[in-house]
């Protein structure tokens, strides 16, 4: 078993249940098929970098099963579904969950962010080695990443999940705990109508490359 694990939290795209806060710009069939789309994305990242670097990586769903995700996104995907809970639960359940099998280092990235690279997620697993957490800062108060090399379940207890506050307060409580934490850079989460532009520029240079 490899020491290092990336984990994938994403949801099963249904319209109305995913990227809620786009169904005004793009209702609520569009923004499930931005949804599929930005989670497709991230596999194929994922799948990519596994390839290359011989780590493992799996993906921790919420709104299906796992046949369900299967027909969806495919079959060579290991896919486990997410504690109840609200998401700083289910994150802690994750980190419990896989460290306790032996993973040494892990980073949990979610399906919302398009930039995210290679480059970035080996940054986050080098960085494990000599730090406790590690944080992707994204551009709206929360972070697109989160990596640690042992469970604490206090980062995640008691924060109002969803709001600008998360980041500067995940540093504070982690702070608080004598945690070592490296930061990484700064990117965009496509949640609302204002980070269409970042998606549609993104869709541009992929086209272009």
């Amino acid at each position: 078993m490899n020491p290092d694990l990336l984990l994938i939290f994403t949801r099963y795209p249904e319209p109305g249940k995913v990227k809620t806060r786009l169904i005004s710009a793009l209702g609520p069939v569009g923004a499930c098929n931005l949804h599929r789309r930005l989670t497709s994305h991230i596999l194929q990242i994922a799948k990519n970098y596994a390839a290359a670097t011989q780590r493992d990586f799996s993906v921790c769903f919420d709104g299906a099963n796992v046949r369900e995700m299967q027909q969806m996104f495919g079959l060579e995907y290991d896919f486990f579904p997410q504690s109840e809970g609200d998401l700083g639960y289910r994150m802690s359940a994750a980190f419990a969950q896989f460290l306790a099998q032996g993973r040494k280092r892990v980073v949990l990235i979610g399906s919302d962010c398009p930039g995210i690279t290679g480059e970035i997620l080996d940054a986050a697993f080098y960085h494990l080695h000599n730090h406790n957490l590690i944080l992707g800062p994204a551009t709206d108060g929360g972070y697109y990443l989160i990596g640690l090399s042992a469970h604490f379940p206090e980062l995640f207890q008691n924060l109002p999940w969803g709001t600008a506050e998360i980041l500067t307060m995940t540093i504070k409580r982690a702070a608080s705990l004598g945690l070592k934490t490296k930061l990484l850079k700064t990117l965009t989460d496509i949640d609302r109508p204002g980070d269409l532009p970042v998606w549609d520029k993104f869709n541009r240079l992929s086209c272009d490359g």
